[in-house]
């Protein structure tokens, strides 16, 4: 019985779910530093920055990537050394 898992690796994520991990892991300054945008920058909320990401495909494309270099990055200092 062959599985068809999406490619995806956002498959399945809400830009809800993406932003807010990153603003756990991240926080907002450091976010705001990543991805120099206004929402992540002065009085940030995860309302706002949903409505901005939404009409503004080039800062979601940044919020996406980003997300994906986290978890690549989480993925590897899970892994055991040796």
């Amino acid at each position: 019985m062959p599985t068809n898992l999406p490619k995806d690796p956002l498959h399945g994520l809400t830009l809800e779910a993406i932003v807010t991990a990153l603003v756990e892991h991240f926080g907002w300054a450091e976010l705001g530093q990543r991805i120099e945008i206004k929402c992540f920058r002065i009085d940030p909320s995860v309302a706002s920055s949903l409505k901005f990401l939404r009409k503004t495909p080039w800062a979601r494309a940044k919020v996406e990537s980003l997300y994906l270099f986290m978890r690549r990055e989480q993925a590897r200092a899970a892994r055991p050394a040796g």
